[in-house]
């Protein structure tokens, strides 16, 4: 039993940073973000003649193709007021890619909470719940340590760490695109480093929470 209490332990340590920053993600992957991201002062205006509307209106139907059950059709129909297609073959082979990572690291996830719930039934059926939150602490701090490198690394040069995260997922340039493509006109730079910054800042609160929990418990004590 002890053997198994703590690998238990061992991975909800170990898969807490993802269960964390996951959440994050699919919070993200939601209107409210893009309502919010796009009506921020400063956010810089599509120099190619998007409005607002047009931003939020193509923006939703693209996060939508990216987490429903649908084929690339969904966005090829897709057509501009003046008849052009909404994103090009290369944008929309693109945005394949993406929705089969999304897809992938969702299922994952999904996978992960499962096991989440059993070993929380499992703690608590063999009266372990202590062990089972202090293993979420953990995590918490793990989460913390991994997440102040990466923000670091987005004030310092965050185009160096989005080219590394695109080479560590995406296959060649296939990921390269003309700031007159719809897809960049849609998602520019600035698009990127916040969502970047407000998923580790979603994930850090989380992550405070968890390995905060134990000090907490023990204060009250």
């Amino acid at each position: 039993m002890k053997t198994i209490k703590g690998t238990v332990g061992f991975l909800i340590t170990l898969t807490t940073p993802f269960v964390f920053l996951m959440l994050a993600v699919r919070l993200l992957l939601t209107p409210f973000f893009l309502e919010f991201e796009y009506h921020t002062p400063d956010f810089p205006a599509d120099s190619y003649g998007f409005s607002i509307q047009d931003r939020l209106k193509w923006s939703k139907i693209s996060v939508d193709y990216l987490i429903n059950d649908q084929g690339i059709e969904f966005l090829s129909s897709q057509h501009l007021q003046d008849g052009s297609p909404l994103y090009s073959d290369r944008e929309l082979s693109h945005m394949l890619d993406v929705k089969v990572l999304v897809k992938q690291l969702l299922a994952i996830w999904t996978g992960i909470l499962i096991f989440w719930l059993l070993g929380f039934l499992f703690a608590w059926w063999k009266k372990w719940m202590r062990d089972f939150w202090a293993a979420v602490s953990r995590g918490g701090w793990l989460t913390l340590a991994l997440l102040a490198a990466i923000i670091l690394l987005v004030f310092i040069d965050f185009d160096a760490l989005f080219t590394a995260f695109h080479h560590l997922f995406f296959t060649g340039d296939t990921w390269l695109f003309y700031y007159s493509d719809n897809l960049i006109r849609l998602f520019p730079m600035r698009f990127w480093r916040d969502a970047f910054l407000l998923t580790g800042g979603i994930t850090i609160l989380l992550a405070l929470i968890a390995a905060l929990s134990q000090f907490w418990k023990k204060t009250r004590r």
